[in-house]
């Protein structure tokens, strides 16, 4: 189904295509998206014909760059947020269906790929990334925070590199990537057409990948993996910008830098989930996710970050508490309290 579908699902050979299919949204989730990949799984792990789930985004700029974060922005300032959680719901109900699906899913990350492109593709069996990769998780710096599973995904990450991505955005390449695990195998961008041509046929998902698999590049960010590990160790913000402070390096004060833009409610929030992160069940974490987002979508800091980022863009963002602050604990810790008969339910709870 081409034309103007938001998704095209297409069956070649014995594989589901699923291409996302908003190029000049940078492949942006919307909620319709969401319903038309969670239907195609569904569909698809009841077809025997099918072997495989390949996923890759239109255009040559992103595989998905997150989600659509304005319209989430317009139903949160219309008071809708009736809307705003039933994308987050349904969001966060097929990262977990990802995670846990029956048959090898293929994400073919050539591109951006950020926010919600980040839960339709690492959960997967399979993710293949190009030297045009561009992976981030940069919501603190919209006042949000790293959802999607991310406090299972970058939890898990060498050298508490995970915890630097949480809080200040850094952003990896495909050879970082390949390095950290976020990807299972690493291709380059010419390669693509001849592997997606073969994904078509029957046969061992990982080995098809590897016949178009090539050794990545020097990873960039393991070069600076000391550094990063020696300052994020601890959860704690003052310890962080201390160590980054004492290693007087570009890097490290890039980072301070980047650190110190961020909302001190999101940096907050991030810690936290990264301290949990580690001992949670999958489930648990997308559990941890929507309670997180049923309370920033009524706060503050959301709305003032894309109003600064993405609405009127002059970068100056009034968060409250203010940049350099200090937020009472007790305060975050209340984003993370159960949400009784509102608990985001989890079909195939694994437990």
């Amino acid at each position: 189904m081409r034309g103007e579908s938001e998704v095209w699902v297409e069956r070649r050979g014995c594989a589901a295509f699923l291409t996302l299919n908003r190029p000049q949204a940078l492949n942006a989730l919307t909620l319709g998206m969401v319903r038309d990949i969670a239907a195609a799984l569904d569909e698809f792990e009841r077809d025997a014909g099918i072997e495989r789930i390949v996923v890759t985004g239109a255009g040559e700029r992103a595989f998905c760059a997150g989600g659509d974060i304005r319209w989430l922005y317009e139903r949160g300032l219309a008071g809708d947020h009736d809307a705003q959680l039933a994308f987050w719901r349904e969001e966060y109900t097929l990262n977990a269906r990802i995670k846990r699906y029956p048959k090898p899913y293929v994400a073919l990350i050539d591109g951006i790929v950020m926010g919600g492109g980040v839960g339709l593709s690492i959960h997967g069996s399979h993710r293949v990334v190009t030297e045009k990769a561009v992976f981030a998780m940069p919501e603190v710096g919209i006042g949000f925070f790293p959802d999607v599973g991310a406090t299972w995904a970058l939890r898990r990450l060498p050298h508490q590199i995970g915890v630097a991505m949480a809080t200040t955005g850094l952003r990896a390449g495909g050879a970082d990537m390949a390095a950290l695990g976020l990807a299972t195998a690493y291709a380059e961008r010419s390669a693509l057409p001849a592997l997606t041509a073969a994904l078509e046929r029957p046969g061992d998902t990982g080995a098809i990948i590897g016949e178009f698999s090539s050794s990545a590049p020097a990873a960039p960010l393991m070069a600076e993996a000391a550094t990063i590990e020696a300052a994020f160790a601890v959860p704690d913000i003052d310890r962080i910008s201390a160590g980054l402070s004492a290693a007087d390096t570009d890097f490290a004060r890039k980072l301070l830098d980047m650190l110190w833009t961020k909302s001190p409610t999101s940096l907050a929030i991030a810690l936290r989930q990264m301290q949990l992160g580690a001992s949670l069940l999958f489930e648990d974490v997308m559990r941890l996710d929507f309670r997180i987002v049923s309370r920033i979508c009524r706060g503050h800091d959301f709305y003032e970050g894309v109003r600064a980022t993405i609405v009127d863009k002059d970068n100056q963002p009034v968060w409250r508490p203010a940049a350099g602050e200090r937020p009472d604990p007790g305060a975050i810790e209340a984003y993370f309290a159960p949400l009784g008969a509102d608990e985001l339910k989890i079909r195939g709870d694994a437990r």
